[in-house]
């Protein structure tokens, strides 16, 4: 059965310039509340596969529900929403499966919406074990009052051992009807499944992690919270390392402090793509961006492919972990940065921070970072800022600004939210939906309980 739901190149910078936008927020409301579910996800944990897509004037999105009386890890199930003129309304929610992570949404341009589902396979009362990867396929114009599904298992090679700890990645070419799922094994490879406009499984295989042999013990580099984009048979893919921290005296002094032992690192981010994920294998991996000297933190925020070919992206770093400064680098300064690079044909040919503070530059700070793409193929970056403003006053905003094709950007904005999301996703590309004047969010306010919305339209100035 299925649920039905209602359904270039780039553009010089001067253009741009001529016809500024500027941020106007129509809407500011809660889409649920959530009990913690003390399992070490979260409703944002799945990081750059999104939870919201647009379809057209319709928004779904996907959330969670802490089960009561379910011991971790897989103690939640998997909500469905959808936005009306009155607000957000539950349309679905899973009737006997329990997960651990948030669920993906991707979608189609004939209307079709995908849900990314990882139920345990194991027993209430079992913490870990077995998993099956499915995706849940609504067809286009539902009758809200009567959703229902069809379930897809997407074919590997084999029968990897897949468990409640997916990492995995959902994403979607909605022009051509594709979709593909990363799901991580271990610590040294992801599996993919690739699903033609024919609603075929026609390509499998794994997608190998980097080899760490610099390390003092060497090792593969574990590549986690990846942003994933799908065009015309390319696959790009953007990871962090996630590893126990392979430093063996940051380790034992990170002991000393935490009483733990182990602490992961995310402090080297890698990119790699195939120009056709059914008939070439992945390139080599490039490490893009590394805080190995000074054990500082990097984390992915986006992709985008412009028309043109170009890679845009987009990740977070912070120079330094203070804990280890006075014994280890003294003299080490703290910088936090919103980074971006352009990589045209395998090679990096743009890098430079798009906003920046820390010691000796500016109080105020930038957080994690998305990209917004509108129906003219302008590329924005949406971002959070806090820290402290030229007065010394605490600040917590959302900002955006354009980043033109030769990575130059525009002047800074502030989004004019009531509350600002200090975490959130967005409607993206990636997910399959159009670019769109309207710049969807979803994620979390203080001052807010649970998950929250804004819808936030660019408009001319």
């Amino acid at each position: 059965m299925y649920i039905v739901l209602g359904a270039m190149v780039g553009m010089a910078a001067g253009s741009s310039v001529d016809q500024p936008l500027r941020p106007v927020v129509e809407v500011e409301e809660q889409i649920y509340d959530l009990q913690p579910a003390n399992n070490g996800a979260g409703p944002l944990w799945g990081n750059a596969s999104t939870c919201i897509v647009r379809l057209g004037e319709r928004v779904f999105a996907s959330g969670l529900e802490t089960l009561e009386d379910v011991e971790p890890l897989n103690n939640v199930r998997w909500l469905l929403f959808e936005r009306d003129a009155t607000g957000w309304q539950q349309i679905l929610a899973d009737a006997e499966g329990r997960t651990r992570e948030p669920c993906p949404l991707a979608c189609f341009s004939d209307g079709r919406l995908f849900l990314s589902v990882n139920p345990t396979l194991t027993p209430p009362g079992t913490p870990r074990g077995a998993a099956e990867p499915r995706i849940l396929e609504f067809a286009p114009s539902p009758p809200r009052s009567q959703p229902s599904y069809r379930t897809l298992l997407p074919v590997w090679d084999g029968t990897p051992p897949f468990t409640e700890h997916s990492y995995r990645s959902f994403a979607a070419d909605g022009s051509r009807h594709e979709v593909i799922l990363f799901q991580n094994i271990g610590y040294d490879h992801a599996e993919w499944a690739f699903c033609d406009r024919t609603g075929t499984w026609s390509a499998r295989g794994q997608l190998v992690f980097p080899w760490g042999a610099e390390y003092e013990e060497p090792q593969p580099v574990r590549l986690c919270y990846p942003a994933v984009a799908l065009k015309n048979r390319a696959v790009h893919w953007l990871g962090v390392s996630d590893i126990v921290e392979p430093n063996h005296a940051w380790r034992a002094y990170k002991k000393e402090r935490t009483g733990r032992d182990w602490d992961y690192d995310f402090r080297r981010l890698f990119y790699t793509w195939t120009p056709d994920i059914e008939n070439e294998a992945f390139h080599e991996w490039i490490e893009i961006a590394s805080r190995e000297e000074t054990c500082g933190w990097i984390f992915p925020g986006d992709l985008w492919v412009a028309p043109h070919g170009d890679v845009h992206l987009l990740w977070s770093e912070r120079a330094i972990d203070e804990r280890l400064r006075e014994k280890f680098f003294p003299e080490a300064r703290q910088r936090l940065a919103l980074q971006h690079a352009i990589v045209r044909n395998g090679k990096v040919i743009h890098r430079a921070a798009v906003a920046v503070g820390g010691e000796g530059l500016s109080a105020e700070l930038p957080g994690q970072g998305r990209f917004h793409v509108t129906p003219d193929n302008r590329l924005f970056a949406v971002y959070h800022c806090g820290g402290k403003d030229s007065d010394g006053k605490p600040l917590s905003e959302n900002r955006l600004l354009e980043i033109f094709p030769d990575g130059s950007h525009g002047k800074t904005m502030r989004i004019p939210l009531r509350r600002p999301f200090t975490a959130f996703i967005n409607a993206t590309v990636r997910s399959g939906a159009a670019p769109s004047e309207i710049l969807d969010v979803m994620g979390t306010c203080p001052g807010r309980p649970g998950i929250s919305y804004a819808r936030i339209r660019l408009r001319q100035t």
